[in-house]
């Protein structure tokens, strides 16, 4: 296995280890994390795979866009794997990540071999309702209040994981949410109000990993066996005990189950 290579192609920085001839295999982090929350998977499944994590824009070395929506991210992902030359990839999508890969699946139906959507949801909600008022108020009132990125990590890192999470990996969370951009989480976290793509659950016509954890608040594990019941072709796993960033809480556990999905999924030709 290789380690990963930090690049920056135009408008986007990501990290990449592999072979570039290689079925490609795209991670997507989440509004606190960046393509180096990744490195673990793009390493372990570099021997496969042409692994590659981007910087979601405003990420990174990933330049901001103008208006920022999961339509537009969805775009800029489009955008991303035409860059690199990630002809018909498999999609991992975190978070906010996951629901990027739902938009884009959506204008994209045949485009991708596979997706795992880790820890995510079809939906957010509008930016009246009251859950979706104290959701972003929570995060984004400390700011307003004077509080940076650096000073809330921790807190943000702790209130995020499950149990006994690995020390490690833990670093890894902190150092990724302190070193986004204020701008760029308040226009991230937004940029979720209004996304509703529960309708077009059905219409995945790809393989697809729905993933959760068992002691996630922001995406329970409830609402995501749920979620995978409308997807024709899901494979629903749950890991036991993690929070939010499984990933980082739990790797080995993690790539077990993505191994799993695509051994079972997808098709490599040499």
């Amino acid at each position: 296995m290789t380690m990963p290579i930090k690049t920056k192609d135009r408008r986007f920085g990501y990290e990449a280890a592999g072979d570039p001839g290689k079925m490609a295999l795209v991670f997507l982090h989440g509004i606190g994390g960046a393509a180096r929350a990744w490195r673990g998977q793009v390493t372990a499944f570099s021997d496969r795979y042409h692994a590659i994590a981007w910087d979601m824009p405003g990420y990174g070395g990933s330049k901001s866009l103008g208006t920022v929506s999961i339509a537009t991210l969805a775009g800029a992902l489009d955008d991303f794997l035409q860059q690199v030359g990630a002809i018909k990839p498999v999609l991992i999508g975190h978070s906010i990540g996951g629901m990027i890969v739902q938009e884009w699946l959506a204008e994209n139906t045949d485009a991708a071999q596979a997706v795992a959507l880790v820890q995510t949801s079809p939906a957010f909600g509008k930016a009246d309702g009251d859950w979706q008022k104290e959701f972003i108020g929570a995060r984004l009132g400390p700011l307003d209040r004077g509080e940076t990125m650096a000073s809330l990590a921790p807190i943000l890192v702790k209130e995020l994981v499950g149990d006994d999470p690995d020390s490690a990996g833990m670093d890894v969370a902190r150092d990724c949410m302190a070193s986004v951009p204020e701008a760029t989480y308040r226009s991230t976290m937004l940029a979720m109000l209004g996304f509703d793509q529960r309708k077009a659950l059905k219409d995945i016509r790809v393989p697809t990993l729905v993933l959760s954890g068992t002691k996630d608040k922001n995406a329970p594990a409830p609402m995501m066996a749920k979620m995978a019941t409308y997807i024709p072709s899901a494979t629903y796993v749950e890991i036991e005990g993690a929070g939010h960033l499984v990933n980082l809480e739990r790797p080995q556990a993690f790539n077990a189950a993505l191994n799993t999905f695509l051994t079972s999924n997808v098709a490599l030709t040499e």
